[in-house]
């Protein structure tokens, strides 16, 4: 009886370990949008988004500060839904696309915020070439197994805001703001289980 007893404990706290532990997963280009707005000459809040995003997230439910974030933005994916906006969003007088086609987001901490299912993701985010540490208000939105896919799934938004001066991208601040607003929102798939044998 009290072998019997013994190993039961010893499953439950393996099991109990391994759910415990952190899991990749893949984020779903299809179910994760970066929009950034910004105020223009005081009249209008136009958003934008960028259309193709990969990374990968790491989360650790018992010990948040094991997980991370390492997420690559294609520059040329930019949609702000006008065309000649868009190209001109790509040239030297914002983003250079042709000289950095990429942006990159890559977690240095991360921590529990105020409430449950709340971080504070701090990281190194490079556009136009110029790296900053940011630091990201994100929410856990659900973390189980995909109805769909079968497969563990994660999702979060995000949110921060960013002087684009400081990333040498000034063209006409102030009358276009400095400042620009982002949000983010990501679903992200973690490997499929063995099937049973």
């Amino acid at each position: 009886m009290f072998r019997r007893t013994l190993l039961a404990s010893a499953f439950v706290f393996a099991s109990s370990a391994a759910f415990a532990a952190p899991v990749t997963y893949t984020i779903d280009p299809g179910h994760t949008q970066t929009i950034f707005s910004w105020n223009h000459f005081g009249y209008s809040n136009p958003t934008a988004n960028f259309d193709k995003i990969e990374g990968t997230l790491v989360y650790d439910a018992a010990d948040p500060s094991q997980s991370s974030v390492d997420v690559t933005i294609a520059i040329d994916s930019i949609n702000s839904h006008v065309k000649k906006f868009d190209e001109h969003l790509k040239s030297d007088d914002f983003f250079d696309a042709a000289k950095y086609p990429t942006a990159t987001f890559k977690s240095t901490k991360v921590e529990k915020g105020g409430s449950d299912g709340t971080y504070k993701v701090t990281g190194d985010l490079t556009i136009h070439g110029v790296t900053k540490s940011v630091t990201i208000d994100a929410k856990l939105n659900a973390s189980n197994v995909h109805p769909m896919t079968k497969a563990p799934a994660i999702g979060f938004d995000g949110s921060l805001s960013i002087k684009r001066s400081e990333f040498g991208i000034a063209k006409y601040v102030p009358n276009v703001s400095d400042e620009v607003s982002i949000r983010i929102t990501t679903e992200a798939m973690g490997p499929k289980p063995a099937a049973a044998n």
